[in-house]
C-alpha cells in the first residue's frame, strides 16, 4: 500500500524552530540587529536641514512612524514629516507645514516604482528643485529609483534585496531618518538583538513566542481576530504597523489551498474603552486580546486638588498622576475581561519609553509573524493579493 497526502498538519515546535533557523539563511530581516550602523550615523551628523520629509508608503514609512511616534520626546529640534497618501487635500496640508527651502527629502521605495511615492516625488519637483543637495534615496540596488538617484548624483542607501518592505524598519528604511532625528539606533538594534539572541538560543523569548504562536494557530478557526489594545497614544503608530505586518503577512492561501485569516485590529486605550470594548466583552467570542502597557511614562503631570461644583463626587480623582490613571484604566479593563474566562488575553508591559524597549517590542512581533506563518505553512513574505491590485492600477493609468 502506498500513501500520499496534500494536506498539512500542525508541526511540532522543534520542526518550526528548525524551519525558522533555515529561513535565516535567505530572509534578511533576521540579520538586521547585527548590522554596522557607522555609515548611517556619520551621514546623519551631516544633515543640516530642519524639516526631514519621508516620502514612502506602507512598509517604507509605517515602521519609522511607529518609532517616531513612540520616541518624539527624545528627538532633536528637527521636524519629521511623512508624505504617503495621494489624497490631494491631505498632501497639500502636509506640504504646507514644510519649509521646502530647509528640507531634506528621503525618497523610499524598495522596488523603486511605487506609484504613490513617484507621484509625490514628481509633484515636489514642481515646487522645488529636487537634487543632491536636498534629496536622498533609499531603495534596492537594481531599482529604477536608483537610476534616477545616480543621474542626479544623490546619496543612496540600499535596502537589502532579501528584506521585505513590512519587515524593513530596522534596515536603512527606518534607521536613516531615525538617526537624523537624533535617536540612538544602536540601542534600537540592541533591543532587537536581545529578542533574537534569546529566541535562537531557546531562552525566554523562544518559550513566549512559540507558546503564543501555537495557541493562535491551534485556535485560529475559533479566534480568528487578534486585537492589540495599546494603552498609550504613543503606540498608535505601532498599532498601524502591526496591522500591516500581521494582515499582509498572514492573510494567505496555504499549501492545502485553504485561505488563512488572522485578522489584526489595533485599539488605543482608554479611548476605545468607550467603543470597541463593548464588542469584545459582549460580542461574539472570535477575538484574542493583547494589552500593551507602559510601566512608567516618566511624567509627573497630576490631576489638581480641585473640587468642581456639581462634580464633587469625582473628587477621588484629585492628586492622582495621569500616568497612574491610565495604567489603572488598563488594569481595570484587563481584570474585567479576565473574569469572563472565555476571552484569551495576554499583557505586554513596556518598561520605559526608549529605543531599547520599542526595538524589543517590534522585533518580537516580526518574529511572532514568521513563526505563525511557518505553523500555517504559507509564504509569509509575499503579497500576491496586493500585487494584483497594483497591476490593475498601472494598466488603468496607462
Amino acid at each position: 500500500m502506498k500513501y500520499s497526502k496534500n494536506f498539512y498538519q500542525i508541526r511540532s515546535n522543534k520542526e518550526i524552530f528548525e524551519k525558522i533557523e533555515k529561513e535565516k539563511g535567505y530572509i534578511g530581516y533576521y540579520n538586521l540587529p547585527y548590522q554596522d550602523t557607522n555609515a548611517i550615523k556619520e551621514f546623519a551628523k551631516t544633515v543640516s536641514q530642519k524639516d526631514i520629509v519621508v516620502v514612502g508608503i506602507g512598509g517604507s514609512s509605517l515602521g519609522t512612524f511607529a518609532i517616531h511616534k513612540f520616541l518624539q520626546h527624545k528627538e532633536n529640534e528637527k521636524k519629521l514629516h511623512f508624505l504617503e497618501s495621494t489624497d490631494p487635500l491631505d498632501l497639500q496640508r502636509r506640504i504646507s507645514k514644510i519649509n521646502l527651502n530647509d528640507a531634506l527629502f528621503i525618497i523610499i521605495s524598495k522596488s523603486g516604482t511605487t506609484v504613490e511615492t513617484v507621484s509625490i516625488l514628481k509633484y515636489l519637483h514642481t515646487l522645488i528643485n529636487i537634487d543632491s543637495s536636498n534629496t536622498i534615496c533609499i531603495t534596492e540596488n537594481d531599482s529604477k529609483l536608483k537610476i534616477f538617484a545616480k543621474a542626479k548624483n544623490m546619496k543612496i542607501f540600499e535596502i537589502p534585496k532579501d528584506v521585505g518592505g513590512r519587515f524593513s524598519v530596522f534596515s536603512t528604511v527606518g534607521l536613516v531618518p531615525l538617526a537624523i532625528m537624533g535617536l540612538d539606533i544602536d540601542e534600537l538594534l540592541r533591543g532587537c538583538k536581545e529578542v533574537s539572541d534569546s529566541f535562537f538560543s531557546k531562552d525566554e523569548y523562544y518559550a513566549l513566542l512559540m507558546e503564543k504562536a501555537r495557541f493562535l494557530v491551534e485556535n485560529k478557526n475559533r479566534f480568528n481576530i487578534n486585537v492589540v489594545f495599546s494603552y498609550s497614544l504613543l503606540l498608535e503608530g505601532f498599532n498601524k504597523w502591526y496591522v500591516q505586518l500581521w494582515g499582509e503577512s498572514l492573510g494567505k492561501i496555504n499549501i492545502n489551498g485553504t485561505k488563512q485569516a488572522l485578522t489584526p485590529i489595533g485599539l488605543v486605550g482608554p479611548i476605545d474603552q468607550h467603543s470597541f470594548l463593548q464588542l469584545i466583552v459582549e460580542g461574539k467570542r472570535d477575538k484574542t486580546v493583547t494589552f500593551i502597557k507602559i510601566e512608567d511614562f516618566k511624567d509627573e503631570m497630576t490631576i489638581p486638588d480641585l473640587s468642581l461644583e456639581g462634580l464633587e463626587e469625582l473628587d477621588y480623582l484629585n492628586n492622582i498622576k495621569f500616568k497612574d490613571l491610565i495604567n489603572k484604566q488598563a488594569d481595570a479593563t484587563i481584570e474585567a475581561i479576565g473574569t469572563l474566562d472565555d476571552i484569551p488575553c495576554d499583557v505586554i508591559t513596556i518598561q520605559s519609553q526608549d529605543e531599547f524597549n520599542i526595538g524589543k517590542l517590534m522585533f518580537s512581533y516580526e518574529l511572532l509573524t514568521s513563526i505563525v506563518g511557518k505553523f500555517v505553512q504559507i509564504n509569509t513574505y509575499d503579497q500576491p493579493g496586493v500585487e494584483t491590485g497594483k497591476i490593475i492600477l498601472k494598466e488603468k493609468l496607462k
